[in-house]
């Protein structure tokens, strides 16, 4: 499930990593910056179960030349993204940013002042952790480098998924909802009545 690039903001992608992950804290889910907006790759995780989310986010987003009052506020919009998936699936979300330091902008800006007065004035992102009933219960590191700690109770799920379970029958209609998710590899070609040996000798392989 981890890796360096979107897989669902555009059609190169597919979910066949799109799990909930059981580990030693949880089951764990993760998906990058604006696929945390997509509530259909969301809500597939919340169905599989997932407790523990989490969300990655890049240092910076500019939209507009001009910082304004309308500008896309980064921070703000992970709060938000991290609040809704956690208040909704139940479930505890570990937000985390990277940093655009100083150094970091003078590299990228290379002597260029708009660059780096963009890079500079853009809201920075912020990194935190948010419980399952919607509620930050750590340190907010907002434009700097560190880490936060948190406690996860996974008992804190049941009691809230007691008032309200989106991705159960109490909480849903799996007779006028369905949500169908397509979770194969994406292939160059599928073979269709062909066995595992025959598809195997094709691609130069000898099945065991």
């Amino acid at each position: 499930m981890i890796r360096k690039i979107h897989r669902f903001g555009n059609s190169l992608g597919d979910a066949s990593e799109l799990k909930a992950v059981d580990t030693e804290l949880g089951k764990v889910g993760i998906l990058i910056c604006g696929e945390n907006t997509n509530p259909l790759a969301r809500y597939s995780l919340i169905a599989q179960g997932e407790q523990i989310h989490i969300a990655t986010y890049p240092p910076a987003w500019p939209t507009k030349r001009n910082n304004t009052d309308d500008d896309y506020r980064l921070g703000q919009n992970i709060k938000i993204r991290a609040a809704t998936h956690s208040f909704e699936g139940k479930l505890f979300t570990i937000a985390v940013s990277s940093l655009l330091d100083d150094e970091a902008i003078s590299y990228i800006s290379r002597g260029n002042k708009d660059i780096e007065s963009l890079l500079m004035a853009v809201q920075p992102p912020e990194t935190f952790v948010v419980g399952p009933n919607g509620r930050v219960i750590s340190e907010e590191l907002i434009g700097k480098e560190g880490i936060v700690y948190a406690q996860i109770d996974l008992s804190k799920i049941v009691e809230e998924k007691q008032y309200h379970d989106i991705a159960s029958e109490s909480y849903n209609r799996f007779d006028i909802f369905r949500f169908e998710m397509d979770a194969r590899k994406h292939e160059p070609v599928f073979i269709s009545g062909a066995d595992d040996s025959t598809i195997a000798k094709r691609n130069g392989k000898s099945k065991p």
